[in-house]
């Protein structure tokens, strides 16, 4: 069984026992997090497509840690000018266990 979730703005397709990285939700670890964002579910027999979410589908996660992802080089350039500019980024992560997914 598995299932198409949205979060962040992207899509994930995750089943029972996976860990994914997502952008950051607020929490401790430990702490119990409710999707009910949820695109599709495909059970053992029958596949559950919603318009746009299915209804009464959730997907249930507990919070592992809170990271940050790799550091990004933004750099910008004008050829002839002299201008330079470089910066960074780290993405807030939080890493999810995935616990249920309910129809």
């Amino acid at each position: 069984m598995y299932a198409i979730i949205k979060t962040g703005a992207k899509q994930y397709k995750v089943s029972e026992g996976d860990v994914l990285s997502v952008e950051k939700l607020e929490g401790e670890k430990g702490t119990e997090v409710v999707f009910n964002e949820v695109l599709m579910v495909s059970g053992d027999n029958d596949v559950k497509i919603g318009r746009p979410f299915v209804e009464g589908a959730s997907v249930t996660g507990e919070i592992v840690t809170q990271t940050k992802g790799p550091k990004l080089i933004i750099f910008k350039m004008k050829r002839r000018k002299g201008f330079r500019k470089k910066t960074g980024h780290r993405q807030e992560l939080t890493s999810m266990k995935i616990k249920k997914i309910s129809m």
